[in-house]
């Protein structure tokens, strides 16, 4: 039950729930902490005003609670913590949690009314502590938010199981051990204040009185209050709408909101909804029954590595103090390198098993708040919160997933001393691998045929000679940055083909391979020489060209990403010839030529003096949605082109090429747009969050728009608000300018505003974030813009 608590804390206040209430984003807050952190919205800013100035903007524009995101800074949208642009500027403060709060812009005003039932301020917004969603309260303020009955009974029941006994309510100063209850007054007395202020004669003789335990249980049993709605505060509810996902009475049914909503009998779904919770809680049980079995076994591991830590040093100061004087100076060294890995082992599992442990409690304490809530016997308040529990009883359970419980290391040291070299050849003793009873492979041999570049991307391929007896049981390729900085494996596998994305444009590789069993390594492979295409206009030129034969290789991610994507890529071709180095191949690629019309190439068999002429080359870049980094949400189609999302809330999506130099252009149009949502579109990272809007933090620069205008957006920072919006059937269009360092946005064929962002130095990847409301189809290998090339030649 302990772990459970930090379930029922206010993120505001730090303590126990005070008569909360649930939010829209379905969490919850004390009423009074709710008043606490209201902003008052400016008046001129306000929907209200917007409506009476006849501004067009209907009401769903600011009332859906769907959308959620209706209010921030400088009108942009989304909401925050940053404050209003026209509102005065307020020191925030910082709860027992870490939660930024705002404290009232100015003194409630005197009134007769409980704080908790005081009128709010005109234009107030509030702002989820947790997930940050701010919304405008309408006229019922703080009223139209329904109170958390369930959580409020999961609260007592918890405070009352703390505690140890339970004391007089009529002591002054120490509260003594309680002896009797009285069920009609629902007091707690103590023998003393029995007497004094309960005596059995008159009235309070009729009284009934019962052991404190039995006056807990009866507590625990008396009905509670009948919910009312919150829209008709005399009606209580009575079904369920099935499409809002909420507790309604008999007049929403025939004059409100859900007069068109399906809806079904309240005491049904509240059995359906405390079953799926129930089936939930299952699957999260055995996960945390495996969790607990995983924590013994990593445990006796560390156990296990001790003791064979302790036998694996004795043995090998036996096979040392047997070569006297001679081994004693290198006996120190190999017992160094036996503690090392021995550290090394134990900080791993360790460190899996803090890492478990913390997780462990977090599902334990979850599932015991859950079980609570499925004892609560009110079918409308448990609704309430039953799906947002269930998601979360889902997501914790995916953590759970496969490769989280496998250990990180193993117990056994497989090293072994050896000891049969005469006594000269000690200062070349080291250790060898138990199991090392055969030769290193043979240096593999680069296919040059196969090998070819595309775009920023670069295929390589390779064999074993055709005389090697001995197997490899792997290969592993090294590719520098570019600069001719150091090698580094991009790719570790049995496969004999790969292909390299995220490459820098117009940059020089040079790559190598080499191959492994599990005797040792082999000798590196001749280096490769790789040039990726160019992203400028080139001058008239000329190259050798053999057309080699099409294989699908391995894709690889960017050598500076640890993702690894094996899926068939881009048949290409290349052209290469031999530098002046014997052991330096030079390959350069331009697949755009070979699709050139009126071009027409020969077999293989071609001569290398063979030249095709390339003029005014301009190489663009062809690419798709990459569904490997891409949120889970999110829903391909149309081979990874087009996009949608099964989540309400926003969610990112990547391209698979990056880029770093030169100037890309490419194209989104909006095949379904319902609700006005509002996707943004832009540029981000490689690692940039991808379950918030694109553009909430650092690692994405975007334009977010809705029907009516747009904002440009970066580290959560909103600005540029620009009139005009998207409809189905837009194209946005993204400009990426490494020579200006620029990023510019368009909205049908018009430029969006003014330059979006400046300085933009790096490798970026194109993005999108969208909901369910909307689908994008992506459009590249597109043509800079001739109007943008006429003015950036001026410039």
């Amino acid at each position: 039950m302990e772990e459970m608590e930090e379930e029922l804390k206010c993120p505001v206040c730090g303590s126990f729930y005070r008569e909360p209430i649930i939010l829209p984003c379905s969490h919850n807050i004390c009423q009074a902490c709710a008043r606490n952190i209201l902003v008052q919205t400016p008046e001129s800013e306000s929907p209200q005003s917007r409506r009476a100035s006849g501004s067009g903007v209907s009401d769903y524009d600011y009332l859906d609670l769907d959308k959620m995101s209706l209010y921030s800074e400088a009108d942009s949208g989304y909401g925050s913590y940053g404050g209003f642009a026209s509102a005065p500027t307020t020191p925030c403060q910082k709860s027992p949690n870490g939660v930024r709060v705002f404290p009232p812009a100015m003194p409630p005003p005197a009134t007769h009314l409980s704080p908790a039932l005081a009128s709010v301020p005109r234009n107030s917004c509030i702002t989820c502590p947790q997930c940050h969603r701010s919304l405008i309260l309408d006229d019922r303020g703080l009223r139209g938010f329904p109170k958390n009955r369930v959580l409020e009974g999961v609260i007592d029941r918890y405070q009352q199981s703390k505690a140890a006994a339970l004391k007089c309510q009529l002591c002054e100063k120490a509260p003594k051990e309680a002896t009797v209850m009285c069920e009609q007054c629902d007091v707690f007395y103590c023998d003393p204040c029995r007497l004094r202020c309960h005596p059995p004669r008159g009235p309070l003789a009729k009284h009934r009185l019962v052991p404190p335990a039995q006056g807990r249980v009866s507590r625990r049993l008396s009905p509670r209050k009948v919910s009312t709605c919150t829209d008709h505060e005399l009606e209580n509810h009575s079904m369920y709408c099935v499409q809002c996902k909420m507790p309604v009475c008999y007049q929403c049914l025939e004059e409100g909101k859900h007069s068109s909503h399906e809806v079904k009998a309240l005491g049904a779904m509240w059995k359906l909804h405390k079953s799926q919770l129930s089936q939930a809680l299952n699957g999260l049980s055995d996960r945390a029954k495996e969790a607990k079995e995983f924590l013994v076994q990593l445990r006796n591991m560390v156990q296990q590595i001790q003791e064979n830590s302790v036998e694996f040093e004795a043995c090998l100061v036996a096979q040392c103090d047997a070569l006297i004087d001679a081994l004693n100076r290198r006996k120190a060294q190999l017992l160094a390198r036996v503690n090392k890995e021995h550290e090394h082992k134990l900080k791993v599992v360790r460190d899996q098993i803090s890492h478990c442990t913390v997780k462990l409690r977090q599902t334990t304490g979850l599932m015991e708040y859950c079980l609570e809530v499925i004892k609560e016997n009110d079918p409308s308040g448990f609704l309430q919160i039953s799906d947002a529990l269930i998601r979360r009883v889902h997501l914790t359970e995916d953590q759970w997933g496969k490769g989280t419980l496998t250990p990180r290391m193993t117990t056994d040291f497989d090293l072994s001393l050896d000891n049969s070299p005469l006594l000269q050849s000690i200062h070349q003793l080291d250790f060898v691998q138990m199991k090392a009873s055969s030769p290193v492979p043979a240096t593999p041999i680069l296919q040059l045929e196969d090998c070819c570049t595309h775009n920023n991307s670069a295929t390589l391929s390779w064999k074993q000679p055709p005389l090697s007896t001995v197997p490899a049981e792997g290969y592993i390729l090294e590719l520098d940055d570019g600069n001719g900085g150091q090698f580094r494996e991009v790719y570790v596998g049995k496969e004999t083909m790969c292909t390299v994305d995220g490459l820098h444009f117009n940059s020089t590789y040079n790559a190598r391979i080499k191959a492994f069993n599990k005797t040792g390594v082999s000798q590196y492979s001749k280096t490769l020489v790789l040039q990726t295409s160019e992203d400028t206009d080139s001058e008239e030129q000329t190259v050798p060209f053999p057309v080699p034969s099409e294989r699908l290789p391995l894709r690889r991610m960017s050598p500076f990403s640890s993702t690894l994507n094996l899926q068939p890529s881009f048949p290409g071709r290349a052209y290469f010839d031999f530098r002046s180095s014997p052991h330096q191949l030079s390959l350069h690629s331009s697949l755009q030529s070979l699709n050139a019309p009126g071009c027409n190439f020969e077999t293989q068999s071609t001569s290398y003096s063979q030249l095709v002429d390339i003029k005014k080359l301009l190489a663009v870049a062809w690419f798709a949605f990459d569904p490997g980094s891409a949120h889970s949400d999110i829903i391909f189609s149309n081979d990874n082109l087009t996009v949608t999302c099964s989540s309400y809330d926003d969610r990112v999506v990547l391209g698979k090429t990056g880029f770093s130099k030169g100037v890309h252009y490419w194209e989104l149009t909006v095949d379904r747009y319902d609700n006005h949502p509002d996707p943004a579109f832009g540029v981000a990272r490689i690692d940039v969050m991808k379950d918030v809007m694109l553009g909430k933090d650092d690692k994405a620069w975007a334009m977010y728009v809705d029907n009516n205008r747009s904002w440009f957006m970066h580290n959560n920072s909103h600005t540029n608000r620009t009139e005009g919006g998207i409809t189905k059937g837009a194209t946005i269009g993204v400009l990426l300018d490494f020579n200006r360092k620029t990023l510019t946005f368009f909205i049908n064929d018009e430029q969006q505003g003014p330059i979006a962002f400046e300085n933009v130095e790096g490798l970026f990847f194109p993005a999108v974030s969208l909901n369910r409301n909307v689908q994008v189809t992506l459009h590249t290998g597109l043509q800079v813009p001739d109007f943008y090339s006429s003015r950036a030649s001026i410039a």
